[in-house]
């Protein structure tokens, strides 16, 4: 009987979680990852599921998405969380690590398992016919970007996020916000955060001294940085332009009356609808480069918005992502080459413990898919289902990548009293409880 076998391309936490995943299914893998023969200039050490920026998975309390998110993959055996708890340093309620020895339990697992077998080397295809986990991350070589845009094509590969923030619409002020469309076409579609003079010069003068985030090395490749100005002008450097140019650019009032006056602002800060249920709002045409306490700080700013709740911030930087809405499934495998499965941020999903998620769910089901099992659809009732369910999710547009949150899991079947709190620990609750029923038979 031949041995069943998959390929893993990428040696990081959605890579290794993938591998050992499919290995302890009995599948075979090959683990291709281009270090220490090749680095990024963020990596530094030759270890696999190296962490290259801070070294806290965020939060550990339930009530987080985040929180709920590592208790999902905990409770199922994931190699990344047992590694992180191994590791742990005092954080506080957030989970952090000694990055060295992360790194070292990780590799140390991966290599001294008998069904894995890491390949050093860069790869700069794939064999399309060979079951796959790509798991290259956002800052996938140039030789292998270029393959996937011939692979998925150019229109499905993006090379920076350009991105701008979304808020929790239970924690908005209803009373400052009126909803409605320019000028009265179709539905009430935008939710329309007000301003007058006063209030508009204090957002645009705090705006335009705002702190922006640091450029890594890696940030400032000339060749492509002009391609994120061109296409997706920052706030904050188009306020930089004059003090009316937001006036007559995302923040015009034209055609929005505001219904408890009867006139036009002085100027309009609009929210989109992000998903189905109506429970995230993107701020339209805040595409940003400031750090995320400068974010919080200022937008805090537009009425309506004091208490918000920042589901994602804004960024642009430098982060391969593929159209993941267009092209894969909630198994993360591709909709026409279903032997061809992705994991980790090039899917579009934000952050370590996300990335752990998506390549559980890539490994899972390619070692299901290599045994010629049925795959596992986990369900938007638990954060691991809810993020694959978005990255698959065919209405949504503009794709860019997106962190664990409660907007994301399905709403309950009642309304739950006592405020976001009891909300949001009784979603965890009943995704926990999911997971205790099924974690047998996927383990």
């Amino acid at each position: 009987m031949d041995k069943i076998k998959i390929n893993v391309f990428g040696g990081g936490l959605a890579g290794c979680e993938a591998a050992y995943q499919a290995a302890k299914r009995g599948v075979f893998v090959d683990l291709y990852e281009m270090k220490p023969t090749k680095k990024t200039p963020a990596h530094t050490t030759d270890l696999l599921a190296e962490l290259v920026c801070s070294n806290s998975l965020r939060s550990n309390v339930l009530t987080n998405a985040v929180g709920l998110l590592k208790e999902e993959l905990n409770l199922m055996d994931s190699l990344i969380m047992k590694a992180a708890y191994a590791t742990q340093v005092e954080a506080g309620s957030a989970l952090a690590v000694d990055r060295q020895k992360f790194a070292e339990y990780i590799t140390n697992e991966i290599k001294n398992n008998p069904l894995i077998n890491v390949i050093e080397k860069e790869v700069t295809s794939i064999p399309e016919d060979e079951i796959s986990v790509i798991a290259t991350g956002p800052l996938t070589s140039d030789a292998f970007s270029e393959y996937l845009e011939s692979f998925l094509g150019k229109s499905h590969l993006s090379f920076f996020d350009a991105s701008a923030p979304i808020v929790d619409v239970s924690t908005l002020d209803m009373n400052k916000i009126y909803a409605a469309s320019r000028y009265g076409k179709g539905e009430a579609s935008y939710l329309n955060c007000p301003m007058n003079k006063e209030e508009y010069d204090n957002f645009y003068n705090n705006l335009i001294n705002a702190e922006e985030a640091h450029l890594k090395d890696f940030d400032s490749d000339e060749q492509k940085k002009p391609n994120v100005f061109e296409g997706c002008m920052p706030v904050e450097v188009m306020a930089k332009r004059g003090y009316d140019t937001l006036r007559y650019g995302p923040l015009k009032p034209v055609g929005l009356p505001d219904p408890k006056t009867g006139k036009e602002p002085y100027a309009v800060i609009q929210l989109r609808q992000e998903n189905a249920e109506k429970t995230m709002y993107n701020l339209v045409g805040f595409q940003t480069h400031l750090t995320f306490g400068e974010q919080k700080r200022v937008f805090s700013m537009i009425p309506g918005l004091e208490n918000a709740a920042f589901l994602r911030y804004g960024v642009m930087h430098r982060n391969t992502f593929i159209n993941s809405p267009a092209c894969l499934n909630c198994y993360y495998s591709m909709r026409n080459k279903p032997n061809v499965f992705f994991a980790g941020q090039i899917t579009g999903v934000e952050g370590y413990v996300e990335s752990t998620s998506s390549g559980f769910v890539a490994g899972i089901n390619a070692a299901k898919y290599a045994k010629n099992e049925e795959l596992i659809d986990f369900p938007n009732i638990t954060a691991l289902g809810a993020l694959a369910h978005y990255i698959s999710d065919e209405n949504v547009v503009n794709f860019q990548p997106m962190n664990a949150n409660f907007g994301l899991i399905a709403n309950l079947e009642q309304k739950v009293k006592g405020g976001k709190r009891f909300r949001n620990e009784a979603l965890a609750n009943r995704s926990i409880e999911y997971i205790n029923s099924i974690k047998n038979n996927i383990l």
